[in-house]
């Protein structure tokens, strides 16, 4: 199929960090049906706005690095083509995480939180987590468990979707729990009893409200809504096991 050229009008909304304020700005480009945003936005800043501040990295969908809001839907820039959005396009920055300048968000809360579950392998044996002597081997079903929520690029996009994350601070968020889930379902994982002990709490996995909204926008169709609910079961049979609080 041969390049096809339009003109469209990409509303920019932006961070003005020295007016401490969100502003507009209007750039008339042309696309091709190739053209993704993010190829619209280095464009705009190569041509017309020097200042213009965004994240990108890969450009392939795979590092999460050009989340934003794309005519009101987080989406990846790099994979959202212009052509296929309004001929007024708008994009603005992710609302949950605080904006630190343009398009650029601050990161710092959702890395807190994803650490706060502990996403990686906990062995009982200290000595053997540093120097196993062999591998853990697993089956293929055991890795087919958890592998549809390992596919996470930690690109915030859930979060921003999510009802509670963008009304209650301290909601550990999707994201994180999809992870939590990911590695209590691993075979090589002993550390179940500690994560759901944590996250047996309002702020935890009962504070979601399974809007469903974040498996919506995950553009690794993680499904982190399917993970949490699944993360609630496992709790239920947790305490009715006979642990306590």
């Amino acid at each position: 199929m041969g390049q096809e050229s339009k003109k469209v009008r990409i509303n920019v909304n932006l961070f003005d960090i020295e007016g401490e304020k969100f502003v507009n700005k209007e750039f008339a480009i042309t696309a091709t049906n190739l053209t993704t945003v993010l190829d619209a936005l280095i464009h705009i800043k190569e041509t017309h706005d020097p200042e213009l501040s965004f994240r990108y990295s890969c450009r392939m969908g795979i590092c999460g690095s050009c989340a934003m809001v794309i005519d009101g839907k987080p989406r990846l820039a790099c994979e959202t083509l212009v052509t296929e959005m309004s001929s007024n396009l708008t994009v603005a920055p992710i609302m949950v995480q605080p904006t630190l300048k343009g398009l650029v968000t601050d990161f710092d809360d959702f890395f807190e939180k994803h650490k706060s579950v502990m996403p990686w392998l906990v062995r009982n044996d200290q000595k053997e987590k540093y120097d196993a002597k062999n591998l853990y081997p697993q089956t293929d079903i055991q890795r087919d468990t958890y592998l549809p929520f390992a596919e996470c690029i930690k690109c915030g996009l859930c979060l921003d979707a999510c009802p509670v994350e963008n009304t209650n601070k301290d909601f550990v968020g999707p994201q994180a729990l999809a992870q939590a889930y990911h590695y209590i379902t691993d075979s090589r994982d002993q550390g179940k009893a500690v994560r759901l002990e944590k996250l047996d709490t309002l702020d935890g996995i009962w504070g979601c409200e399974f809007s469903g909204s974040c498996s919506k926008v995950c553009p690794k169709s993680v499904d982190p809504a399917l993970a949490i609910q699944l993360l609630k079961s496992e709790v239920a049979k947790y305490r009715l096991s006979g642990s306590k609080k």
